[in-house]
């Protein structure tokens, strides 16, 4: 019987005596790297904080003690040792999630997947235990050095360090990453805390030395150990984190179970903030994400663990190798263009534009807000800033976008990845918020292409504009089969008429362009006919759809996007202030946190298919419509 399944609990872990525990870390890798190769999801982050993850529910009491995993991508480890070692669905319909979830288990408290929120959370946890007099219970954030690049984190700081007394423990998984490499000042001051002998060490050797001197060894002990602060800027730079009040322990062998036990122990008994400082290796354990530079095996789609390659090849081309590719051109055409983005430029497509022009390209780190202010100095200055993230990242950064670039028209290009459902990696990471949100920016100019050739279009279309912020976005995955129009009216792209006087209006905003194809093709059958158009550029609406509109007898519109407040209702109300009187009606995503799922399950359920777009319209054109045409009409 191996030791992981003896291991149902922490308080059956925490009854192995010390000499197991580096079997149960090779029996943790081993299952890691077996289970989640099968089924793809976050490797690399979980096999370097086994040991550390270990130690953590050895020595704290969970779930009294409340433990929370900033992005909570590395919690695989967390999950085995609370009794979840069913990963075969992992990131799947009825698996377990690839994040903390509140219901799986008690131990997990917080299931955010967004960086940089954890001290905040964990600030709160302490002040609440405090205020309830819970005395005995204890606070532990575990953040990694690339999400302490976000400014919240440091908002968090600053408030924790002003109760010197407050139980919480800060455990920084230092790795030297967050995709990449983490950068900046931040990162500069680990690097020195990593490569310098520490002081508490330095200082012990120090007072064994003056200690066996007579007389005057005491004496000067006392005085060098009063001047301290002097001491610890020379010879180990901490003095950042004890500058905010945080007492600060390490740096520490992350993967040295005994050191970083006795590590969590000091600052579990120290009584108020302390920070421990724990250096681990990203996919420590398995040599080919040890050895990828890109992101040490982040995340990995389901691969053969022996020779890394995928299950099944995709054969495609991704969205985000398109966008980067027209961007690299772009750039040898614009010398004004300049790339930033936020600890992402691999997922999002710069690599290749940061390889050809690497001044003109920014990684902020973990810093949307940060990334968009930034932009909108860069656009003051005269050059054209295109800002990459994912679409749930950029909800971050909403009031830079509102009252730093468009309140002063400056022409931004954002870019957003994987927009609409992503799907296996849950209810955070789907982007269905951004055309919600971003209809209230005044003057904002949003594109949703359909396929490659507009995405390439687009983007064109939208470094051009430099007096307004502009948005692009697209999907997670491969870009689909090419849609041609047959004719642009405006600028609207007319996909598909199916009769000569169209009853029923699909606009298909995006990539559901395919699926209102599909849906016109399945109500002509039922006896109604349609025109399919894609707006394009989804706001402003374009003046030519309301006279759209008013030729037909109902408006359907598409999108891949919460039905609140996005491209229906501004279409809607566009119609509306034209006194076209039509129907409209619209398909979306349930304004809901959507559970992790393959995004075509997802899809699916939310009727955004062909056949649940065709039977959706044909419900309302029953019921709306006065008369129903009996016979189809004819494509013209």
């Amino acid at each position: 019987m191996s030791l992981l399944s003896r291991v149902t609990s922490p308080a059956e872990l925490r009854k192995l005596p010390a000499v197991e525990l580096p079997l149960l870390a090779d029996e943790i890798r081993d299952f890691l790297i077996e289970a989640v190769t099968r089924t793809g999801g976050h490797l690399g982050p979980n096999l370097g904080v086994v040991e550390l993850t270990i130690a953590l529910h050895r020595v704290f009491d969970s779930p009294y003690d409340r433990i929370v995993f900033d992005t909570g991508h590395q919690s695989y480890v967390h999950k085995l040792l609370t009794g979840r070692q069913d990963f075969s669905r992992l990131r799947m319909r009825g698996g377990l999630s690839g994040y903390p979830a509140r219901g799986e288990s008690e131990h997990d408290l917080v299931e955010n997947s967004h960086a940089s929120t954890a001290l905040s959370y964990a600030d709160g946890l302490a002040k609440a235990a405090r205020l309830l007099g819970q005395h005995d219970r204890h606070t532990v954030a575990v953040i990694g050095d690339g999400a302490l690049t976000g400014g919240l984190a440091w908002e968090a700081l600053n408030n924790i360090a002003e109760a010197r007394d407050r139980p919480l423990v800060i455990v920084v998984n230092d790795n030297e990453r967050s995709y990449a490499r983490t950068i900046g000042g931040l990162a500069n001051h680990l690097a020195t805390l990593r490569t310098t002998q520490g002081y508490e060490r330095f200082l012990a050797l120090g007072k064994e030395a003056l200690q066996r001197t007579p007389l005057v060894g005491q004496p000067i002990f006392d005085a060098l150990h009063g001047a301290k602060k002097g001491f610890k800027d020379a010879f180990a730079p901490q003095g950042m984190f004890e500058d905010l009040g945080l007492k600060y322990l390490g740096p520490i062998d992350g993967h040295d179970l005994g050191a970083v036990e006795q590590a969590l122990r000091q600052a579990r008994n120290f009584g108020g903030p302390v920070i421990v400082h724990c250096l681990t290796v990203k996919g420590r354990g398995y040599r080919p994400a040890e050895q990828d530079e890109a992101d040490r095996f982040h995340a990995v789609n389901p691969i053969d663990p022996y020779t890394c390659l995928p299950i099944s090849p995709s054969g495609g081309v991704s969205w985000t190798s398109v966008f980067g590719d027209e961007l690299l051109t772009l750039g040898a055409e614009r010398p004004d263009l300049v790339a930033i983005t936020a600890a992402m430029l691999q997922p999002v497509g710069l690599a290749p534009f940061a390889k050809a022009y690497p001044e003109r390209t920014f990684d902020v780190g973990i810093a949307e807000q940060h990334a968009v202010t930034s932009a909108a100095g860069l656009a003051t200055g005269g050059l054209h800033p295109v800002v990459a993230v994912y679409a749930t990242f950029l909800n971050r950064a909403f009031d830079q976008v509102l009252m730093d670039v468009a309140l002063h028209r400056l022409g931004v290009t954002f870019v957003l990845d994987r927009s609409g459902v992503t799907g296996p990696d849950g209810a955070s990471h789907n982007g269905m918020w951004d055309m919600s949100i971003l209809q209230v920016v005044p003057g904002l100019r949003l594109a949703a292409p359909r396929d490659a050739e507009q995405l390439r279009a687009q983007l064109r279309e939208a470094v051009e504009v430099g007096d307004a912020p502009t948005v692009v976005r697209f999907p997670k995955g491969n870009v689909g089969p090419a849609v041609p129009a047959v004719e642009r009216t405006g600028g609207v792209d007319v996909l598909l008429r199916t009769g000569r006087a169209p009853e029923i209006l699909l606009v298909a905003v995006g990539t559901t362009a395919s699926a209102c194809l599909d849906a016109a093709r399945l109500l002509l059958a039922e006896g109604f006919t349609a025109t399919v158009v894609d707006p394009r550029w989804v706001k402003p609406v374009d003046p030519v759809l309301p006279e759209l509109a008013a030729a037909h007898r109902l408006v359907v519109t598409v999108e891949d996007n919460g039905r609140t407040g996005g491209v229906g209702s501004a279409v809607a109300q566009a119609l509306r202030d034209a006194d076209v009187d039509v129907p409209v009606r619209v398909l979306g995503l349930p304004q809901e946190f959507l559970g992790h799922a393959s995004r075509g399950e997802i899809l699916e359920e939310a009727g955004l298919t062909g056949t649940g777009v065709a039977a959706q319209t044909a419900v309302f054109a029953k019921n709306l419509l006065p008369t129903r045409g009996a016979n189809p009409r004819h494509a013209g």
